[in-house]
């Protein structure tokens, strides 16, 4: 439509009530993300199935190794002849390991309660979806994990050996009271010994899930470590040995 034959003042007038809007197409995330069929898997049959694989496969393992294992009932246990050495189960042996090396209290109450304590908060500390069911979670992930567990590999078994070779519990005996050698320095140097992988990932700038990673790292192959120290190096007198030099023909591999 054409301004000739308007009044001048009109056509200025239009133009200054006249608006002007800046529109641009932008990528984000619709209320329908990630909530399609294609991101989700039933839980009955696929869920369920694989659930009863995986329980069959169990059971079977446990039947093979029962058959081709031998646990034979000892003898009346007698009260005036302590074995030696005395090894809990292999599931408790990480918490008998552990009491080595402070007092019980620290090593078999409060630690365990915190690790309980820490799984339990992983849910609220790393709530994001992003890479939610993904093994590690990311290229990054995968290499804070592998870190992880390469330190923890190394520095635990340095620890156990280090700790039984030259006890500060008992150098220092009777030089300090017994709560500062039994609790404090054995809690001060494990926490030293998880915070460090903690401090050098906070350096990065992690995501909550990359410091989660971390943690539970640590605590899993620390567990490994400490169950497979007390049930391979664990001699008579429940002291340090290579797995094939046990004195007085004791084995490890005997307890299986």
């Amino acid at each position: 439509m054409s301004n000739a034959g308007k009044p001048q003042s009109f056509t200025k007038e239009k133009s200054r009530t006249k608006t002007y809007s800046l529109v641009e197409l932008v990528k984000a995330p619709t209320t329908m993300a990630d909530k399609g069929p294609d991101d989700t898997v039933f839980s009955f049959p696929v869920v369920a199935l694989l659930e009863l694989l995986l329980t069959l496969g169990v059971i079977a393992f446990l039947v093979i190794m029962s058959l081709g294992i031998n646990a034979p009932l000892e003898e009346i246990a007698n009260p005036n002849t302590t074995t030696d050495p005395a090894k809990a189960p292999w599931y408790f042996m990480g918490l008998q390991e552990l009491l080595e090396h402070g007092h019980p209290t620290l090593m078999a109450v409060a630690m365990p309660t915190l690790m309980v304590l820490f799984v339990m908060a992983v849910p609220y500390i790393d709530n994001a979806r992003e890479g939610a069911g993904v093994w590690f979670t990311s290229k990054r992930g995968k290499k804070v994990a592998r870190n992880t567990a390469i330190y923890t590999i190394i520095v635990f078994p340095a620890y156990i050996f280090l700790d039984s070779t030259f006890p500060l519990r008992e150098i220092l005996r009777g030089q300090l009271p017994d709560f500062i050698l039994q609790t404090v320095i054995p809690g001060i140097l494990m926490a030293i010994i998880v915070l460090i992988p903690l401090v050098v990932v906070w350096r990065t700038k992690p995501t909550p899930r990359e410091l989660v990673l971390t943690l539970f790292t640590v605590l899993f192959v620390g567990a490994i470590v400490f169950t497979l120290a007390g049930f391979l190096f664990r001699g008579p007198g429940f002291k340090l040995y290579w797995p094939w030099d046990m004195p007085g023909g004791y084995s490890p591999w005997d307890n299986l």
